[in-house]
């Protein structure tokens, strides 16, 4: 889709304007209904006349002229950036994220922010402060989250791409949900400077797309090394994997109990069509099934340190009282319960005589979870696993945390190792899209995407 809108643009079919001017009509018909977007950028003449020049004289990328839309906890100057909280429901962002930079200067235009689970909170972008958005199949049902306004925005072509972030699979699970190509990729090839902070090592910036060259292009846009955040990878080695047959691991702890049993017969059908181009192996990834424990260890203990910044004196919105702790208390509140949950969830396990016997083991767990992985690589090529246990589920559903929490079993060890995954549509149960999860190796991003592609190719979707 994006090369034949380039190819439209340069060759005059359609003006910068024009297209721009099409997708905005989209999104004002028919978003009021699905909320996928929070903030729609309606005053853009100077950044597609800025783009129109650059394709007038022949200066143009790829991206020129190409409409974004960004998840809102990632900052675009002048526009508002809410992380879907009441808590930044006034915060203009003062500058660029740097991913946003880097696609401004190839002559994108951002046409947009999208809604989210508050601070990225959550698996069905119920938690926003603002508004619940749609699933685009079936409007009784979630999007998955927390990316879920970026992810209907692609799959309703309000846009032809946007980007989200991945802590725990906040790309990968609503990609699934909503029948879309979601990326994260290997921590540190994607700057997270101006990415509101959620669970540091673990958050990543991704791509959303309706295929996956789509999705490689957007990818290789906002990837690179960046002064302004030291944990972006310096120099590295892109893995090449390029074979007739590739090698893969089907992990035996990710498949069976907690499985719908309609997901499995689906993937191991799709796995079948697949058999001139893979050779499939059962493979063993034992500590995966205490990925979940761990995450929750490890990303609600970055979140309460993240989010203490946000207090009433000296980050955010304060709500005044003559009595300091009042201040602090009043201003915290505005905070919705999922995130609250986190903090307490958080604070306890930094707290004194908690420290070790909780969060200093899940990150010795966490260093077995990356050493199942590194294991796994050294004999398969790639692993396939779902993308989620179950198909988009209802609004209200899933009214215990834990059971939401459940939503991320097949995704939040891939973000405990920093290796890069895809969710490609898989097919449809019940008219539902069923997402199946590609998993790499560190650095394998590019080799990954060729093979989806050549998975999407057969499949067809």
């Amino acid at each position: 889709m994006v090369k034949e809108l380039h190819q439209n643009l340069i060759k005059k079919k359609i003006s910068v304007k024009e297209l721009y001017l099409s997708y905005l009509e989209k999104i004002k018909k028919e978003d009021d209904f699905y909320g996928s977007f929070l903030y729609v950028n309606f005053e853009n003449e100077k950044e597609i006349e800025r783009a129109q020049k650059m394709i007038d004289e022949g200066k143009a990328d790829i991206l020129t002229g190409i409409p974004i839309a960004v998840k809102d906890n990632i900052l675009v100057e002048g526009m508002p950036t809410t992380a879907a909280s009441k808590i930044l429901e006034n915060f203009i962002a003062p500058y660029d994220a740097t991913c946003i930079k880097k696609l401004k200067e190839k002559g994108a235009l951002i046409i947009g922010k999208t809604n989210l689970d508050e601070f990225a909170m959550g698996s069905s972008t119920e938690n926003s402060a603002f508004k619940k958005t749609k699933n685009p199949y079936d409007p009784n049902r979630v999007p998955g989250g927390s990316s879920g306004g970026s992810a209907v925005a692609v799959s309703k072509d309000f846009v032809p791409l946007s980007l989200g972030s991945d802590t725990g699979g906040s790309i990968r699970q609503p990609a699934a949900f909503c029948g879309v190509v979601g990326f994260k990729p290997t921590y540190g090839l994607v700057s997270r400077y101006g990415l509101i902070s959620m669970a540091s090592s673990l958050d990543q910036i991704g791509p959303f797309a309706k295929n996956v060259e789509d999705a490689k292009i957007l990818f290789l846009n906002i990837m690179g090394p960046d002064k302004n955040d030291a944990t972006t990878i310096k120099e590295f080695k892109f893995k090449e994997i390029n074979k007739s047959k590739f090698k893969i691991g089907i992990p035996k702890e990710y498949f069976g109990e907690g499985l719908d049993p309609r997901i499995e017969n689906l993937i191991f059908k799709r796995l079948d069509e697949a058999k001139n181009l893979i050779e499939i192996k059962e493979i063993s990834l034992p500590y995966s099934k205490y990925a979940l424990e761990c995450y929750y260890i490890i990303m609600s203990s970055e979140v309460s340190a993240n989010l203490a910044r946000y207090d009433g004196i000296r980050y955010g919105p304060r709500k005044e009282d003559e009595d300091i702790f009042k201040v602090y208390s009043k201003t915290r509140n505005l905070f919705g319960p999922e995130v609250k949950r986190r903090i307490f969830l958080g604070t306890f396990v930094l707290s004194h005589g908690y420290y070790e016997a909780y969060y200093l083991k899940a990150l010795r767990l966490r260093r077995k979870i990356q050493e199942d992985f590194i294991n796994a690589f050294k004999d398969v090529d790639f692993i396939i696993t779902p993308t989620s246990p179950t198909l988009p589920f209802k609004f209200g559903e899933k009214q215990d945390p834990i059971s939401m929490y459940l939503s991320d079993i097949y995704t939040v060890s891939i973000n405990l190792a920093g290796v890069p995954a895809l969710s490609l549509n898989g097919g449809f149960i019940d008219n539902l899209p069923v997402g199946i999860q590609i998993i790499g190796d560190h650095f394998s991003d590019l080799s990954l995407f060729d093979f989806a592609q050549k998975l999407e190719q057969i499949w067809k979707f």
